[in-house]
C-alpha cells in the first residue's frame, strides 16, 4: 500500500530498485554529514561538528558502561557509531512521505546482523584464541559439554535472527502504520504519529547499538568458569 507514496516509482516500480534507491540516499546523507562535521574542524566545536562529537561521546560512554574500559570502547567505536548512523538515517527516512525505510527490508537488517555476528566472533577468537574461545561454549561442567555446545551454537545463531528481525519487524510495522494514517487522515492526525515514530527510530537504533556492544563484551570478556 505504501508503494503508492514512493518517489522511486517514477524511475522504477520494483521493490529492489526502491530498496537500493533509498539506501543510496541514506549513504549520501551520511557522507554529507561526515563532510560537514570534518571540513572545518575547530578546537571549540560548533554546528555539525558539535553534534557529531556529542554523538560519538554518547556512543563511547555506552561502550565504557558495557565493556568496562575506555580502551575497548574506543576500539569498537567506529563500528558501533557507523551502525548507529546508518540505522537511524534508514529508520528516519521512512517517516517522510514518499520515501521508504531501508531497514524495512531484511536485505539491510540481515546484512548488518551478519556483520555484527562475524565481527564479534572474530574478536573473541583474536582475543582469547580459537580453542579457549570455543571452550566456553561447552559450559563449566565437562560432562554436559556435548549438550551445552550445540545449545550455545543455536543461541549464537539466534542472535542473527533476533537482531535482523527485531529491527525489520518494528520498522516495517511503523511504515505500515504511517501508511494507514496518511491514507485515512493525511493532515493534522499524523502529527502525533510522527513524534512516536521518531522516538521509535531512536529506540531501535539504540537497541541495535547496545546489543552490538553486549555481544562484543560477551565474546572478549569471558571469565573463567562461565
Amino acid at each position: 500500500m505504501k508503494d503508492l507514496f514512493l518517489f522511486s516509482s517514477f524511475f522504477d516500480s520494483s521493490h529492489t530498485f526502491a530498496y537500493f534507491f533509498h539506501l543510496g540516499i541514506v549513504i549520501v546523507i551520511a557522507m554529507i554529514i561526515t563532510k560537514l562535521a570534518t571540513s572545518s574542524m575547530q578546537l571549540v566545536p560548533r554546528g555539525m561538528q558539535n553534534l557529531i562529537e556529542a554523538y560519538l561521546e554518547g556512543v563511547l560512554t555506552m561502550g565504557k558502561d558495557t565493556l568496562g574500559n575506555e580502551k575497548a570502547a574506543r576500539k569498537y567505536l567506529p563500528l558501533v557509531a557507523t551502525l548507529g548512523v546508518i540505522i537511524f538515517l534508514s529508520n528516519i527516512i521512512g517517516i517522510i512521505p514518499g520515501f521508504e525505510a531501508p531497514t524495512a527490508s531484511l536485505n539491510l537488517t540481515l546484512s548488518l546482523a551478519l556483520i555484527v555476528f562475524v565481527y564479534y566472533h572474530f574478536e573473541g577468537i583474536k582475543t582469547q584464541g580459537f580453542i579457549k574461545y570455543f571452550s566456553h561454549f561447552m559450559g563449566p561442567i565437562k560432562i554436559l559439554a556435548p549438550l551445552m555446545f550445540p545449545i550455545e551454537i543455536i543461541s549464537h545463531l539466534s542472535r542473527v535472527i533476533s537482531l535482523s528481525f527485531r529491527l525489520f519487524g518494528n520498522v516495517k510495522g511503523d511504515d505500515l502504520f504511517l501508511a494507514v494514517i496518511l491514507a485515512l487522515v493525511p493532515y493534522i492526525a499524523p502529527l502525533p504519529a510522527y513524534v512516536l515514530l521518531t522516538f521509535m527510530a531512536f529506540l531501535q537504533t539504540f537497541i541495535f547499538m547496545i546489543l552490538t556492544y553486549v555481544y562484543l563484551a560477551g565474546a572478549t570478556i569471558i571469565e573463567e568458569g562461565h
